[in-house]
């Protein structure tokens, strides 16, 4: 069947990861944390956050402003947003191949909603993604099935018609284990010669 639609991650595939190890690493030598103690509290309610059920606020109480800080929360949310960079060569790859072949582009990805509302407005993902499913916005988190269900449902996509593209093996597997095409991004490269191999090809 022809491919129609493309299921596609935020990190590390359009945009790099923005808060993960490397910035939370950043983070510790800007404002002075205890790398250990970070590391425990955010993957203890990280999840939570992705999943739409605190704020951005509620998450950085937990994990840096449970005590006083000689910063303010405002000053160490700015500095997160900052961490996101684009990859404008697979963005641009990505609108190229909807105008050329006529899909529909899906985002479905884990965020929280504060992070991921700046980074889909500031890189402009909203201009070409037709729909966003989102963790925060659905209380699922990948590599939950049940996200890729609301995705095809949400779509109104078979998933047969649709390849799925993210930069963790786990995810693309459980995709693949509900019959979606799948795509282990590594680099522009590999990637654009998979996509040839569905009828992709620029």
């Amino acid at each position: 069947m022809a491919i129609k639609f493309l299921f596609l991650d935020i990190g590390n595939v359009m945009l790099n990861n923005g808060w993960d190890r490397e910035g939370r690493q950043q983070a510790v030598e800007k404002f002075g944390l205890d790398a250990a103690d970070l590391d425990e509290r955010h993957h203890l309610t990280f999840d939570t956050y992705e999943e739409g059920k605190i704020s951005l606020d509620e998450y950085l109480r937990r994990i840096v402003f449970y005590k006083e800080r000689d910063y303010t929360m405002e000053e160490f949310k700015n500095f997160m947003m900052q961490l996101s960079k684009p990859k404008p060569e697979m963005i641009e790859l990505f609108k190229y191949l909807k105008e050329k072949h006529h899909l529909k582009l899906a985002v479905v990805n884990n965020e929280g909603r504060e992070l991921n509302d700046y980074r889909i407005n500031k890189f402009g993902l909203v201009d070409f993604i037709d729909f966003f499913i989102s963790s925060c916005f659905v209380h699922i988190r990948k590599p939950d099935t049940d996200i890729f269900s609301l995705a095809l449902d949400i779509a109104h996509a078979k998933a047969d018609e649709v390849v799925y593209i993210d930069d963790r093996p786990m995810f693309v597997h459980v995709a693949q284990r509900m019959g979606l095409n799948g795509i282990v991004h590594t680099t522009i490269h590999d990637t654009k010669a998979k996509l040839a191999e569905y009828g992709l090809g620029e």
